[in-house]
């Protein structure tokens, strides 16, 4: 019997010597956050919306002008922003076969309205209604939040009157997201 528990004896001390063996290694990791916005078009998931065509069909459409769908852009952003509109021209460009082309000023004609704020900014100016655009950048949304899916919804409302002959008039409507 001695001899058993002798073994027993040391096979207790092998366990615990076992244990007792440890090694660690340590690494540090940094995260190195940038600053970033992007403003995008829900609809194409682009930079680029689709193009808003306003028919103007019957003598109504002209006295009372044609207004758009809802357009929705969507703002992911690190840090508070803000949102401006203006158009790339102060007069829309024209195709069609009236010579000398027509010249159709944009303010006046164009307006546009925040029809939907999901940014938890505010809607800037006038823009909770039509207000007229120009090539000058107007404040649109203020004090948006910083989150990945800050999204607000625009209308366009055209009337020009029936002043101007037949035809294709185009301006390019451009947003610009910044961080505060």
């Amino acid at each position: 019997m001695k001899k058993v528990i002798a073994i027993a004896a040391l096979s207790f001390v092998g366990i615990a010597a076992k244990a007792q063996v440890a090694s660690t290694a340590t690494q540090t990791v940094n995260l190195n956050l940038s600053n970033a916005i992007e403003l995008t078009f829900t609809g194409s998931g682009t930079a680029t919306g689709a193009a808003v065509n306003l028919a103007f069909n019957t003598v109504n459409d002209y006295a009372n002008g044609v207004q758009s769908s809802a357009q929705e852009l969507k703002v992911r952003s690190n840090k508070k922003f803000d949102v401006t509109v203006k158009t790339n021209n102060a007069s829309f460009s024209y195709t069609g076969s009236t010579t000398p082309a027509p010249v159709m000023p944009v303010s006046g004609v164009l307006g546009l309205k925040v029809s939907a704020n999901g940014t938890g900014g505010t809607i800037a100016g006038t823009f909770a209604g039509y207000t007229s655009l120009s090539a000058t950048a107007a404040n649109l949304i203020a004090n948006g939040l910083n989150g990945g899916n800050q999204t607000f919804s625009v209308m366009y409302n055209a009337t020009p009157g029936f002043t101007y002959p037949a035809g294709t008039y185009t301006v390019d409507v451009v947003y610009t997201a910044t961080q505060q």
